[in-house]
C-alpha cells in the first residue's frame, strides 16, 4: 500500500493505492478512509487483493486541497475527471460509499464510457418523496457537548457499535481522526447544504444513462440514507439488479459488514 500527494492542475490531492490488475477507483463516505480513518480499513484491503484500487481524498480531506472558492457537486464531478486524467485512467470500476457513491453516481451518468463496472454502497444524491436523507450537519453537534450517540447511529446499525464507539467516541477522540471527520463535513456542505441535504433532484432522471453493470448494497439499518434511496438507484440504473441488502448493517455496511459486503462486492467485479 502506498500514499501520496499527486498534483492536479494546480492543486495536491491525497492517493491511496494498493494491489495490481484492472483499475478500481474508491470514492470515500464518512465513516470511512479519508473520511475518519488515515488509511485503508479491512474492506479496502481485502478488495485490494483482486485489484489495483485507488482512493483519492475528497478536495480539503486528508491533505487534499480545497477546490478554489465555492462548490458544488458538478465542481466536484469535474475535479474527479482531472484526477482521473492525472492518473491516465480511461477505463475503471467505480466503486462510491455514501456522498463518494453520490459522485461516482453523477460521474457514470455524464460519462458512461469511463465506467466499467458501478458499485453504489448507501450512497446519498437522490431526492426521494417522502425519504429525505437525514440531517448530518446537525446531529455533527454532540448533544450536551459530549455524546455522539445519534451521529453514531447515522453511520452504523446502534450507538453502542463497537466500530462507532471506535470512530466516533464521545468526547474528545484521537485529533487526526477528529480533523478528517470535520474536514468531510465541511466538504459535504459545500456540495449537499439544501435541505433535505446531499441530494441531486435531477439525478434520478438520469440513471437510465448509466447502462454498465451496476450493484446497489445497502445497510438494512442505514440511519442517514434510507432504504427507499437503495431501491430507487437499483430500479433507476439499467445495469442493476436487486438491492444488495445487508442484514443488520447500518450506513458503513463495509466497515460494519465487511466480509459481507466485500464478498458481494468481489463476487460482482469478477462476474
Amino acid at each position: 500500500m502506498s500514499a501520496q500527494l499527486i498534483q492536479v492542475s494546480g492543486r495536491m490531492v491525497s492517493l491511496i493505492e494498493s494491489g495490481d490488475g484492472e483499475p478500481t477507483v474508491y470514492l470515500h463516505g464518512f465513516a470511512d478512509v479519508h473520511g475518519v480513518a488515515g488509511e485503508m480499513l479491512p474492506f479496502h484491503m481485502d478488495l485490494a487483493k483482486r485489484t489495483r484500487l485507488l482512493a483519492p481524498a475528497h478536495p480539503g480531506c486528508n491533505g487534499s486541497d480545497d477546490l478554489p472558492g465555492p462548490h458544488s457537486i458538478e465542481d466536484a464531478v469535474f475535479h474527479y475527471l482531472e484526477v482521473f486524467d492525472a492518473l491516465g485512467l480511461k477505463e475503471f470500476n467505480l466503486i462510491g460509499h455514501s456522498v463518494g457513491g453520490w459522485i461516482a453516481a453523477e460521474i457514470a451518468v455524464r460519462h458512461p464510457a469511463m465506467v466499467r463496472k458501478l458499485v453504489l454502497i448507501g450512497a446519498t444524491g437522490l431526492f426521494v418523496t417522502n425519504e429525505p436523507i437525514g440531517d448530518v450537519f446537525m446531529h455533527t453537534q454532540p448533544e450536551r457537548g459530549v455524546d455522539y450517540s445519534t451521529l453514531r447511529r447515522m453511520y452504523f446499525s446502534a450507538a453502542d457499535e463497537p466500530l462507532a464507539l471506535r470512530y466516533y467516541p464521545d468526547g474528545r477522540g484521537d485529533l487526526d481522526e477528529e480533523t478528517r471527520r470535520y474536514q468531510m463535513i465541511r466538504f459535504c456542505s459545500f456540495v449537499g447544504f439544501k435541505p433535505p441535504y446531499l441530494y441531486n433532484r435531477s439525478l434520478v432522471d438520469r440513471l437510465h444513462r448509466a447502462k454498465m453493470p451496476s450493484l446497489v448494497v445497502w445497510g438494512e439499518k442505514d440511519g442517514l440514507t434510507p432504504i427507499a434511496h437503495g431501491h430507487a438507484y437499483a430500479q433507476g440504473l439499467p445495469g442493476s439488479g436487486p438491492l444488495k441488502i445487508i442484514r443488520g448493517a447500518g450506513h458503513a455496511a463495509h466497515v460494519e459488514a465487511q466480509d459481507e459486503t466485500g464478498d458481494a462486492i468481489a463476487t460482482f467485479l469478477r462476474s
